[in-house]
C-alpha cells in the first residue's frame, strides 16, 4: 500500500518535527508506545514530557521505558494534559517542538475513563503557547465509541477556527473504511 497508514503517518510528521535535543511532549501515555519512540526521537539530550490520568499508565509507560533504556528522558506526570502548562518547565517553554495525543480510552482498560474535548482543547491551546514556530501537535482521534464521537466533533469544530495565520490544520482520514477507523488532525504553529 502506498498510502501511509494512520500510525505510520503520524510517526512521519514526528519524525520531521522532532531532531536530537527536542522537547516534546506525549500528551497521553497510554501503554508507552508512543513514549517509547519519541524518547528515542530526542536522543540523550532531550526531553519528553508524558501526562496520564491513570496509574496503570503511567506504570506501563515507565516499565516500557526502562525495558529500552530510555527512561532517564523522560518525565511522567499523573495528571492530564490540560496541566501541562503548569507543569511542564518554565526553562522548557517555548522549546517544545511536537505533541502526540492517542485520544480515547487506554487500550485493554476500563472503557469508561476517556479523553475529554475541553481538557484536550484546553492542552492544544496551551501547547501552542509554548511551542516553536514550526512545532505540531498530532491528534490520534478514535471516535467509535459514543465519547469519541463527542470529542471527535468538539475537535474539528475547534481545530476549523484556529486562525490560519497562527497555524495550519489537516484532517488525513481513510474515508471509505467501515467501523469508524481513526484519523488524525495535525496543527503546524506557524
Amino acid at each position: 500500500m502506498k498510502l501511509e497508514r494512520i500510525l505510520p503517518f503520524a510517526k512521519k510528521l514526528l519524525e520531521k518535527a522532532i531532531t536530537s535535543g527536542a522537547v516534546v511532549v506525549d500528551a497521553t501515555l497510554g501503554n508507552g508506545h508512543d513514549t517509547v519512540f519519541l524518547a528515542d526521537l530526542v536522543g540523550e539530550n532531550g526531553r519528553v514530557y508524558g501526562f496520564d490520568v491513570q496509574e496503570e499508565a503511567i506504570l506501563t509507560s515507565t516499565e516500557r521505558l526502562k525495558e529500552h533504556g530510555l527512561a532517564d528522558r523522560v518525565t511522567t506526570f499523573h495528571a492530564g494534559h490540560e496541566q501541562l502548562y503548569k507543569l511542564i518547565p518554565d526553562k522548557d517553554h517555548g522549546k517544545v517542538t511536537a505533541a502526540i495525543f492517542n485520544l480515547g480510552y487506554l487500550p485493554g482498560s476500563d472503557k469508561a475513563i476517556v479523553t475529554k474535548p475541553e481538557t484536550t482543547i484546553s492542552a492544544i491551546q496551551q501547547l501552542l503557547e509554548i511551542m516553536v514556530s514550526e512545532g505540531i501537535i498530532i491528534l490520534v482521534i478514535y471516535h467509535g465509541h459514543t465519547e469519541g464521537a463527542v470529542e471527535r466533533d468538539a475537535l474539528l469544530a475547534y481545530c476549523q477556527e484556529i486562525d490560519q495565520k497562527k497555524a495550519h490544520v489537516i484532517k488525513y482520514q481513510f474515508i471509505n473504511q467501515q467501523n469508524n477507523p481513526p484519523f488524525i488532525i495535525a496543527i503546524e504553529k506557524r
